[in-house]
This record gives C-alpha cells, structure tokens and sequence, in this order.
C-alpha cells in the first residue's frame, strides 16, 4: 500500500502508539488505586472522568499551539524533536524497568495526592497522565505533520486515549485483579520498548532535519 492514504495511516499508527504509551494508564492503575483508597466507587468514577477530561484538554490545547509557542520562544522544531526524544528515552528506560517515571510523577506528588480529596485534575490528569512525554509528542507530531490534515489524527488520538484512560482507571479494581502485578509490569516493559524505538526515531528525525545524520534514500 502507497499513496496519501497509506502516509496517514502510518502516521496514525505512530501517533496512537506513541501518546497511549506516553500517558500509559494502565500503569497508572496501581497508583490511582492506593491514591482513591478512602473513596468509594461513585467517586473513584468520577475522578477517572475529570482526569480524562484534563489529560484531553491539556494535549489538544499543546498540539493546536504547539507552532505559536515555537515562534515565542524561537525554538526550532528539529531542535524540540531531538529534546523530546531524549525525555521519551528517559521514561521508556524507566519503562524498561517496569517503574513509574519520575518524569511522570515523583514521590512527592503521589504523597501529595494521598491527602487530597480529588485527584482528578492534580496529580493525576497532570502530570501522571498529560505530562511532559506526552506534551512534548504532541507537540512535535502536531509541528511535523506534512500537511495540515494530518493534525486531525493526532486529535482523534488524543480523544481515544483519553476515553481508554477513563474506561481502565474507573475499572481499576478489575484491570488489577485481571493482569495482576506481573501482568502491568510485563505490559508496561514492552511498551516501554516500543517508546524507546519512537524516541530514537524522533531524535534521528531532529538529526536528518539539521544535517547531522543521511536520510534514508
């Protein structure tokens, strides 16, 4: 398959892949368990919902202005690819590891959200879900897509994984019991693979655009 159609495609792929790993919410599960654990289920529901809603609007809000933050702060693109990729190689390592990022989230966020009443908007939509992987990504898919109707699918994207982080956190007592704390970890070191190879990608695409590296012919 070759053509436009096929280009959006794969360009598709990659943005799903990349951002659902990135925001990653079935690791996030255990978490949001231990910080939801006086709550009960009406509640827990709606904190997966405010959570999703928050990871969506701060995604889409960096990918449509993504472009105008590069212009005020004279940042090249090439420039944030490589930057990005180095940040998704520090979670996918983390994620090779089977551990939370501190990239994501830090000890003291996770304490901080022990003692608050609503986790949905803080810590939990940002930064564990929406954070500074995911925003970067987006960022970078939105300023690197060839024309402007490639931007449609990494919103689309967006949108799904905001409805599968709802979806699997509101059901975190099942995803748990279901995968078990072996089955996360196993899940969360192949996607932690798969982000390092994007990461690569995104970095030797910074290279290619500066000069530094040969692109493919």
């Amino acid at each position: 398959m070759s053509g436009p159609f096929a280009d959006v495609l794969q360009f598709s792929f990659v943005a799903l892949t990349s951002i659902f790993f990135l925001v990653d919410p079935v690791a996030a599960v255990p978490t949001f368990l231990i910080m939801t654990a006086a709550a009960d289920r009406d509640h827990r529901v709606r904190m997966a919902r405010r959570a999703a809603w928050t990871c969506f609007i701060v995604l889409c809000s960096f990918a449509v202005a993504g472009s105008l933050i590069f212009r005020l702060f004279g940042i090249t693109l090439p420039a944030f690819k490589i930057a990005g990729g180095l940040i998704l190689i520090l979670i996918g390592i983390d994620m090779l590891q089977a551990r939370r990022s501190s990239t994501k989230e830090t000890p003291k966020e996770t304490q901080e959200g022990l003692e608050k009443d609503d986790v949905g908007i803080i810590p939990l939509g940002v930064p564990m879900l929406a954070g500074p992987g995911s925003i970067s990504t987006v960022m970078v898919l939105m300023g690197g897509a060839p024309k402007w109707w490639f931007g449609i699918p990494i919103l689309v994207t967006i949108a799904i994984t905001a409805v599968s982080s709802y979806w699997i956190l509101a059901a975190g007592d099942r995803v748990r019991g279901y995968l078990g704390e072996t089955g996360i970890r196993i899940l969360t070191r192949m996607m932690g693979l798969l982000l390092t190879a994007i990461a690569v990608q995104f970095m030797l695409n910074g290279l290619t655009d500066i000069g530094l590296v040969k692109g493919s012919q």
